[in-house]
């Protein structure tokens, strides 16, 4: 998926556990593991601005778009060099 998600990224430098941001958001830790490592199809709008308050930045600091083919290149490693272009 082209959307890369850095909620880890703000965790350590908010130096805070899943488990208390889960708290504070207001989430379950396994809901927002599934969305910290990806593997979310969705997120509420009311969701992101939760975590933006929590972690105090703003959603582009959780969220970025990566082309299909970097995005497909980590997944599969390899793939950029053998790949199709």
């Amino acid at each position: 998926m082209p959307i890369a998600v850095d909620i880890d990224v703000m965790l350590a430098r908010r130096k805070m556990s899943v488990g208390e941001l889960a708290d504070r958001v207001g989430i379950t830790p396994a809901n927002l593991a599934v969305l910290k490592n990806g593997r979310a199809k969705a997120v509420r709008f009311a969701t992101l601005a939760a975590l933006c308050e929590v972690l105090e930045c703003r959603p582009g600091d959780l969220l970025r778009w990566e082309p299909e083919d970097v995005a497909d290149s980590e997944a599969a490693p390899g793939a950029a060099q053998g790949g199709h272009r």
